[in-house]
């Protein structure tokens, strides 16, 4: 009977709308964290700063697998069953891991970490001399029409309706997106992160099938070897871009140059693999 009900649970909805209240909660940090250090941290520190922001980012699905790795061990009916009268091992192929207690955990760490920014102040004061001539800026904006009008003093607010739904919005969308460089660069950044995504998905279950890993122990050796690498590398190239003061065009030349060697690694992989496994019925025949 349980079984039966099982299709019909509405658990899902949590885990969805948990998951909704999470991103919006984490979108704000890329977006104003980059643009308030590129505002206020000095032009030879700002891809430092940056550098760091992401690394400290890539370590939280580091961390994340290994909690993963470690509530994987688990039941998933700890705290409601006697773990003394379960008899298969989490090697066992219906063992099935404790996988909402990193949930429980890693949503009590994020209101712990959220509680700082109620101290902070609503507006920050604004650097005595203006960022106005960094890179970033004359890209995105048109440098002629920016000079000849007057700053005002005392500008207007937006509210968030009118700017999402008026000209403002469009005027300043349609220039984002018409800037080639930041287009292209948009573009390469889904690629890149789509083929990541995918490769770090399936990691798992291939690890598991392929080598006859346990769930666990899959999820401990990704958090190891995957993540760690790509913070470290963001952080060098962080690094390179402040001691040898790189622009626009040379850090576009350095990142396609990066990119170029990273997939011509990548073209490793066709040629290490696995024998699928013998499964009666799929990959040979019943006789």
């Amino acid at each position: 009977a349980d079984c039966e009900k099982e299709p019909s649970s509405n658990m899902w909805i949590y885990i969805l709308l948990g998951n909704m209240l999470r991103g919006i909660g984490e979108t704000p940090i890329a977006p104003l964290g980059i643009s308030y250090l590129d505002d206020f941290a000095k032009e030879e520190d700002v891809p430092v700063y940056v550098a760091c922001l992401h690394t400290i980012a890539m370590l939280g699905p580091m961390f994340g697998f290994l909690l993963g790795s470690l509530c994987a061990k688990l039941y998933v009916d700890i705290g409601f069953v006697d773990l003394g009268s379960i008899t298969i091992t989490p090697q066992d192929s219906r063992w099935v891991g404790a996988w909402w207690l990193g949930f429980l955990i890693g949503g009590v760490a994020s209101l712990l970490s959220a509680i700082p920014f109620c101290f902070l102040p609503k507006s920050l004061k604004k650097p005595e001399e203006a960022n106005n001539d960094k890179s970033s800026y004359n890209l995105l904006e048109n440098m002629d029409a920016t000079r000849k009008k007057p700053t005002p003093a005392k500008p207007k607010t937006r509210k968030w309706s009118g700017t999402l739904k008026g000209k403002y919005f469009c005027t300043s969308l349609k220039k984002v997106l018409g800037n080639r460089m930041y287009f292209t660069f948009l573009c390469s950044s889904l690629l890149q992160f789509s083929s990541f995504i995918g490769f770090l998905t399936y990691k798992p279950k291939y690890m598991e099938q392929q080598y006859g890993q346990s769930a666990s122990k899959s999820n401990f050796l990704i958090g190891l070897t995957s993540l760690p690498p790509v913070g470290i590398g963001i952080f060098l190239g962080g690094l390179i871009m402040k001691k040898y003061k790189m622009g626009i065009i040379a850090a576009t030349k350095f990142a396609i140059t990066m990119s170029f060697l990273a997939y011509v690694t990548s073209l490793l992989h066709f040629f290490v693999g696995c024998e699928n496994h013998v499964v009666a019925g799929m990959t040979v025949s019943y006789g």
